[in-house]
């Protein structure tokens, strides 16, 4: 059994165990979360395929980790002008442990 949900404006294909990493989400470490954009979930011979959104479906899953990603470094300049800058992001992610697939 999987499915496929959107959280963070992502997809993920998602099973029952699944630790994945996404965008920011709010709670602490332990939290119970649950995600009801849920597009598309594949049972044994049977298929649910949302318009955009399975009804009646829900992921719950709980809060592992929260922490910031790579740093990313954005640099623009004018050439002949002395315009240089230099900004670095660091992305905060949130890693969610997938408990149940409801649907």
């Amino acid at each position: 059994m999987y499915a496929i949900i959107e959280t963070g404006n992502k997809q993920y294909k998602i099973s029952e165990g699944d630790v994945i990493r996404v965008e920011k989400l709010e709670g602490n470490i332990g939290d119970t979360v649950e995600i009801r954009d849920v597009l598309l979930i594949k049972k044994d011979n049977e298929t649910m395929v949302g318009s955009p959104l399975v009804k009646e479906a829900k992921i719950v899953g709980e809060i592992v980790e929260t922490a910031k990603g790579k740093k990313v470094i954005v640099f623009k300049f004018k050439r002949r002008k002395n315009y240089r800058r230099k900004r670095g992001h660091r992305q905060y992610y949130t890693a969610l442990k997938i408990n149940q697939i409801v649907g």
